[in-house]
């Protein structure tokens, strides 16, 4: 989208780009193509997605992952993208919506829909404009590279949840299906799995989310993520656990029908270490 159909708002720097994807447009144009162009003939679903599930590490490690992910959403004409992800850095409850301007990024701004913003976040008292926590954080940011090659011209509303809890999960998606049943939407759930763990045991504890999200089990999933202490599931299941579930259960209340796993893998792909690895998930819900 071009900066002069950007609504006038606070522009939200890029904080990882140059370190985890290139900083440089020519350059990121030519990782993101090259991971596309990696996935598979006929992975595309029959109908446009509803949502799907990708991962957030640095482009090299898990963006032939999410390129899966990102490809069966080429081209569809959505009237908004809505990204869903965890906080990393700074703790709080609810969810923290930046709801005017735009996300920079080396390919040009992407634009946030302040009219979807202002119903999304009138559908919870829980959803509040919290700057802070996006200024670091990545689980947003490295979706974009993806939408904006793909859809360009399509909006956003980038959602950050804080303390990843049941009952913030569920309002969070109880709000997403009440404000945006009348638009083609696509949701995101910006995820990694398990953090950590040599190989042998990640892949044990990623099957579990890979089993959930192939059953469409969001209730599955969620329970998952509560056999640990808040601060354990992040590394034992998925750090965006939360986002997972939410995206979920929002795709199924506004129509999706079933759950597709298109990847997963791991760290060691790229790095080759074995020893300690981290999850990765690509995903559909149509």
């Amino acid at each position: 989208m071009s900066e002069e159909n950007v609504e006038r708002g606070p522009l939200r720097p890029s904080a990882v780009a140059g370190t985890w994807y290139p900083a440089e447009p020519d350059r990121l144009a030519a990782a993101v193509d090259r991971h596309l162009a990696a996935v598979p003939d006929g992975t595309s679903p029959p109908r446009p997605p509803r949502a799907i599930i990708a991962p957030h590490a640095g482009l090299v490690y898990s963006g032939p992952i999410a390129a899966h992910a990102y490809h069966t959403v080429r081209d569809v004409p959505y009237d908004l993208a809505v990204l869903v992800g965890p906080s990393h850095y700074v703790g709080f409850d609810g969810v923290s919506i930046w709801p005017r301007g735009a996300f920079a990024t080396p390919f040009g701004p992407v634009a946030i829909d302040p009219v979807a913003a202002d119903r999304v976040a009138a559908g919870s008292s829980l959803i509040r404009a919290m700057p802070e926590a996006h200024a670091r954080e990545h689980a947003l940011e490295l979706q974009l590279p993806f939408l904006r090659r793909l859809l360009p011209e399509t909006p956003i509303v980038p959602l950050v949840i804080g303390r990843q809890v049941r009952a913030t999960i569920v309002e969070l998606a109880d709000a997403l299906v009440a404000t945006l049943a009348d638009q083609r939407v696509l949701l995101v759930a910006s995820t990694d799995l398990s953090h950590f763990f040599n190989r042998e045991r990640a892949q044990s504890l990623d099957q579990r989310v890979v089993d959930h999200v192939e059953r469409f089990d969001a209730d599955g999933l969620l329970e998952e993520m509560e056999r640990y202490p808040a601060g354990e599931f992040g590394r034992y299941v998925a750090c965006g656990g939360g986002a997972a579930v939410a995206v979920m259960y929002a795709a199924c209340g506004l129509g999706a029908s079933r759950a597709r796993v298109l990847r997963r893998g791991d760290s060691s792909e790229v790095s080759g270490d074995v020893t300690c690895v981290v999850g990765y998930l690509a995903a559909v819900m149509e």
